[in-house]
């Protein structure tokens, strides 16, 4: 996930809508909990996270990692916080604080790590590239080859981040588009909606959905009556896209490529993780993590096996696979170097945004913010505008900033928030990791503004979500 300077403009935008109305620090109703919104080291804090801002918008230039700056703030707005509240007679209550932020931090990072892991195997393992070379050679017109792709996309993201499928979906675009510019920038607005959409529903489909599940707000199950309102939020932009499709067929590349060894097995030691972390957390009540880790093991030792018979690669493969540069030479299987090849950036800057958002919170930025929003608001027209926010504020600090609100709300609103989140970020192309990605990977044809023009099919997609979903999961608002 790589943060563009219009989405970090606009996150400051966001947090200085938090700053306090007063100048005096005063006793919050809750015990051991000081309103520290006036207090210097308030503004300190938000003064941190800016600059800590500023440096990852820098990135680009200065070429220091985006999870460094947010780390170090991280830090520091904790320890004021913990010396404003030790002068007051509250030594432990920081720390109770940050280890419930650390926990809430590290269930969600072993998950990621171990769905990383698995995707980065069946990577190594040709699983992806085996997909896109069937059907670079299909020979599937550009309006069949807009619709696969998207539905692909839509029916992937569920259980494989977003990003990945993305990246996947728009290399057979611009495999088979060629030259077409207006099918490449079709088809990966297309994939974008698709990935944003099928991510929407599920607890695995996108980090925000993840929070939420983990946080034991939505059960694992209910997340998939949001089904029907992300498909039709793919399907309406898309029926309205296909009619501007070039009704061409390109020809067919003659593209093949062989899984390595053991990559059925893989995916569906894939599966059976998943299976065990939902297993875990519904019939156990024990933490998905857990169930995620287990699932880690699974790998490890099917790695072992692989690793054990490493010698029957090489005969399985043909002599023009073996030595072909693109595929890369077949070789032993080694579990920790799909680890290793995680998004490790990404995880840190993870934990910063996280205890960053919690210090803020702590502070009591986020209590104000609450009452503006879902107090003065209403819950809907809250839930509709962090939608709206996603599109220009990075989905995971806002989700994560209404979890930590936690405001009074039904299932339905859950659901809606979930789902205006994870949708929302595909009305700007800057709106989603995915959108972001395909911008590099088909420069040139696919841009901010090729995507900018097709907005009002996207917005009449995302509204028409909102209505299908209060219109079909009503019965969830009363709950």
């Amino acid at each position: 996930m790589r943060l563009q300077p219009m989405k970090i403009i606009f996150s400051l935008l966001f947090l200085l809508t938090l700053l306090p109305q007063t100048l005096f620090a005063t006793e919050a109703a809750h015990a051991e909990r000081l309103d520290l919104t006036g207090h210097w080291v308030g503004w300190f804090a938000v003064a941190l996270f800016l600059i800590a801002y500023l440096l990852v918008m820098a990135e680009e230039f200065t070429h220091l990692r985006k999870s460094k700056p947010v780390i170090i703030a991280a830090g520091l707005i904790w320890a004021f916080i913990a010396w404003v509240y030790a002068s007051h007679g509250l030594p432990h209550a920081a720390e109770q604080a940050v280890r419930h932020n650390l926990l809430e931090y590290a269930e969600l990072m072993l998950f990621l790590l171990v769905a990383m892991t698995y995707i980065n195997a069946m990577e190594e393992r040709r699983v992806f590239q085996a997909l896109r070379a069937w059907l670079v050679r299909s020979g599937f017109g550009f309006r069949s080859l807009f619709w696969i792709t998207g539905i692909l996309a839509f029916l992937i993201s569920p259980v494989a981040d977003n990003l990945t499928t993305a990246l996947l979906m728009c290399a057979v675009v611009l495999a088979v588009g060629g030259d077409n510019s207006r099918f490449v920038t079709l088809g990966c607005i297309n994939i974008v909606v698709g990935a944003n959409a099928g991510g929407a529903f599920s607890p695995f489909g996108d980090i925000t959905t993840l929070m939420v599940w983990q946080k034991g707000i939505v059960e694992f199950w209910t997340f998939f009556a949001l089904f029907i309102p992300s498909l039709v939020n793919f399907v309406v932009p898309a029926a309205i896209m296909h009619f501007a499709v070039p009704d061409l067929k390109p020809d067919a590349a003659d593209e093949r490529v062989i899984m390595q060894r053991g990559a059925k097995r893989i995916i569906t030691l894939f599966l059976l993780t998943i299976a065990t972390a939902v297993s875990f957390h519904n019939f156990l009540h024990l933490p998905p993590v857990l169930g995620m880790m287990t699932g880690l093991g699974y790998l490890q030792v099917f790695g072992f096996f692989l690793k054990k018979t490493a010698h029957k690669d090489h005969g399985d493969q043909p002599d023009d696979v073996e030595h072909d540069a693109q595929m890369g030479t077949p070789g032993a299987f080694d579990v920790f170097s799909p680890v290793a090849k995680a998004e490790w950036d990404t995880l840190l800057f993870f934990y910063g945004v996280v205890l960053c958002v919690g210090g803020l919170g702590f502070i009591g930025y986020l209590g104000m913010a609450s009452e503006l929003m879902y107090t003065d608001w209403g819950a809907t027209n809250a839930n509709i505008a962090v939608g709206l926010l996603s599109a220009v504020v990075d989905n995971i600090p806002v989700m994560f900033a209404v979890l930590t609100m936690n405001p009074e709300m039904s299932t339905g609103q859950w659901l809606l928030v979930t789902l205006t989140a994870g949708v929302g970020g595909s009305l700007l192309s800057v709106g989603s990791a995915a959108g972001v990605a395909l911008m590099g990977q088909a420069r040139g044809k696919y841009t901010f503004f090729g995507h900018l023009k097709w907005a009002p099919a996207i917005a009449l997609g995302y509204a028409a979500s909102i209505w299908v979903h209060m219109l079909v999961n009503k019965a969830y608002f009363t709950s």
